[in-house]
């Protein structure tokens, strides 16, 4: 350290030491960029089940009329339960289907006896409206085998997605277009 001018020494170190940390972060960025030449860089948005807190945005956020995002069945996880509180009301009036029951305000969860007690549970795309109010209520009671997943053959892909920015818990991720699902265990239904 010169001893005349410790402050210029201090200056000098503190220059060349942020010249380095910038070029060395230049040659990361060109390195980056040319691994991601050699992959896919198309991304895709997704909804990260371990944040998603079932709030409904997904439902009346989409830029589409009806929403990309929709509730999916992970059958590996599922109790098959008699009492499905994805399926009915927490408290249901009775153990049937009427729509009084349900807690899907579509209909769009199908529900099947397998043999007493046990049901199964499939979800009809086409009325699912991405409200999350069978996975909240499967994730509250249950084993949380319902989640909320955007499917990739209605999804526009915007680059500002919309419900990805009024997503309250930013559940929103983008992910790889070759491996664009995000799930808690096992495989997606249908």
């Amino acid at each position: 350290m010169n001893a005349e001018n410790p402050k210029r020494d201090r200056r000098a170190f503190l220059g060349d030491a942020l010249r380095v940390a910038g070029a060395l972060g230049i040659g990361g960025a060109v390195a980056s960029l040319a691994v991601r030449k050699g992959r896919s860089s198309k991304l895709v948005w997704q909804l990260d089940p371990a944040k998603c807190i079932s709030c409904g945005n997904c439902a009346t956020y989409c830029v589409l009329d009806q929403s990309a995002v929709k509730c999916v069945h992970n059958f590996t996880m599922c109790g098959y339960c008699d009492l499905c509180t994805g399926y009915f009301h927490p408290e249901p009036i009775a153990l049937n289907s009427g729509a009084e029951n349900q807690l899907c305000p579509t209909g769009a969860i199908q529900r099947k006896l397998i043999e007493d007690p046990y049901h199964e549970y499939t979800i009809d795309e086409r009325l699912c409206i991405g409200c999350g109010k069978c996975v909240k209520g499967c994730n509250a009671f249950g084993n949380g085998s319902l989640q909320l997943q955007v499917r990739h053959d209605r999804c526009k892909n915007c680059n500002q997605c919309q419900i990805a920015a009024a997503c309250p818990s930013e559940a929103y991720v983008r992910l790889s277009a070759s491996d664009p699902y995000l799930l808690k265990h096992g495989k997606l239904s249908g």
